[in-house]
């Protein structure tokens, strides 16, 4: 049977003091089932709360290359990308113009608890046109 993947896109919020990195572990292990690349992106934000951020792309470009370094899988061809804007937009806008065909993504929202999906991962699976693996954290 054909491998039809070819590329997993996995955004990582870096922005939490705990990352989670069940939806990150699960990019791996199904881009290395899938003999697959892995895309793992962040979104920056427009404007940073951090004054002390005068680059905020060169700043979350170092913080994604750092948490790959640390987490890199070996055998498995990963790419980085740094987006800036608003975090749904974006994840759908990236996988579309990359051509992923699946996302792999957390789908916990820490501040809150009562969704069925936080609204982040709603948005993606709402509007992407590539399949999407939603990890419970």
């Amino acid at each position: 049977m054909p491998n039809d993947t070819e590329l997993i896109l996995c955004p990582v919020n870096l922005r939490h003091a705990k990352l989670d990195r069940s939806a990150y572990n699960e990019a791996v292990s199904m881009a290395k089932r899938r003999d697959a690349k892995l895309l793992v992106a962040t979104v920056a934000p427009e404007m940073e709360r951090n004054l002390n951020i005068r680059d905020s792309v060169g700043y979350w470009t170092q913080k994604l290359d750092a948490f790959v370094a640390t987490y890199r899988p070996d055998g498995l061809d990963v790419e980085t990308c740094v987006r800036t804007g608003a975090v749904h937009r974006q994840i759908v806008k990236l996988a579309e113009e990359r051509g992923a065909d699946v996302i792999v993504m957390e789908s916990a929202n820490p501040r809150i608890q009562d969704y069925l999906l936080g609204t982040t991962a709603s948005h993606v699976v709402t509007h992407a046109k590539c399949s999407v693996f939603v990890v419970r954290g």
